[in-house]
Parts: structure tokens; C-alpha cells; sequence
């Protein structure tokens, strides 16, 4: 062989060998292609994941907030159509406190009557509070009145003017009431 052959070859084989050199790059680079593109579709399925686990609670909260509306919806109308009526149940409350000199069937009559109302306010989970000798409570009781008077404890109530009344932690109406041995 000649130099000029010799050269020749020699050049072809570099030629081989940086083609050579050359594809290896190509593929690393579309192995990290894969790669980054793998990892980039797996943090956007985790992010997407994340967004739906996140609507899911969001969801859930809504669903939650909407049952509790609705149940303090019912007992804010079930207390408002209850305070319109206790005006009656007071009127009732009366009539049977001053029906002393009345008929036995009057008396009777009323008797029912009141306890109709009560059975009534009972089947709507509706208490009442306030009665001589409880203990005084500012939160349920109305005080408008302070008495001394040595038969009863500090604090006691010694008079109910009105029944109060309640349906759960609900107050509808505190109860207006007179204090004994007030502090």
C-alpha cells in the first residue's frame, strides 16, 4: 500500500470511529430525553393527582358545610315559629293560675289545653327552664328583679314571671325571673 492509501484508510477509520463517537451522544441524548420526558409526565401526574385529591376534600367540606346549613336552618325556623307562639302558652300559663274560683270542667278544659301545648313543643325537641329554686344562671336566665330573703340559698331563683325556653343549645326565650340573695 501507498502513504496516499495508507492515509486514506487511516482517515476512513477515523471517520468510522468519530461517526462512532458521534451516535453514542445521539443516543445518551435520547436517553435523557426519555428520561425528562418520563419525569416530567410523572410530576404532572402527581400534581394532577394532588389537584384531584384536593377537589375531593374541597368536595367533601361542601358536602358537610351544606348537611349542617340545613340542619341550623330548620332549627332557626323551628325557634322562630316557636317564639311567635310562647305569647299564647303564657296566656294559658295564666288562665290556669287564676281559674280558682272557676267550674271544674273549665278548669279541665284548660288543664287540656296547656298540656296540648306542651306535648306540642315536646315533639319539637322544645324545653322548658326557669322554675323556682334552681340555681340562677345568667345565660338562661333574665333577672329583673333581686329579692333577700333568708329562706332561700345565694343566687337562687325565687320567682319565674316567664318560663324560658330551649331546643337544644338553642335559647328561644330566656326566662324572666327574680333572684334571691343576690351577689
Amino acid at each position: 500500500m501507498s502513504k496516499k492509501d495508507e492515509k486514506e484508510k487511516q482517515v476512513s477509520e477515523e471517520e468510522c470511529v468519530g461517526k462512532d463517537t458521534a451516535q453514542e451522544p445521539d443516543n445518551a441524548d435520547k436517553e435523557e430525553k426519555t428520561v425528562s420526558e418520563e419525569e416530567k409526565l410523572k410530576e404532572e401526574l402527581k400534581a394532577k393527582h394532588d389537584a384531584y385529591l384536593r377537589l375531593l376534600a374541597e368536595y367533601d367540606n361542601y358536602r358537610k358545610r351544606s348537611t349542617a346549613d340545613k340542619a341550623n336552618i330548620y332549627a332557626d325556623a323551628t325557634a322562630r315559629a316557636i317564639k311567635e307562639i310562647l305569647p299564647i302558652g303564657d296566656s294559658l300559663d295564666m288562665a290556669l293560675s287564676s281559674l280558682e274560683n272557676a267550674p271544674e270542667e273549665y278548669k279541665k278544659g284548660i288543664e287540656l289545653i296547656v298540656s296540648q301545648f306542651n306535648k306540642s313543643l315536646e315533639k319539637l325537641d322544645v324545653e322548658t327552664f326557669g322554675e323556682k329554686g334552681e340555681p340562677f344562671d345568667p345565660k338562661l336566665h333574665n333577672a329583673v328583679m333581686k329579692i333577700e330573703d333568708d329562706t332561700l340559698d345565694a343566687n337562687v331563683i325565687a320567682q319565674v314571671f316567664q318560663r324560658g325556653y330551649k331546643t337544644g343549645d338553642k335559647i328561644i326565650r330566656h326566662a324572666m325571673v327574680q333572684v334571691a340573695n343576690c351577689d
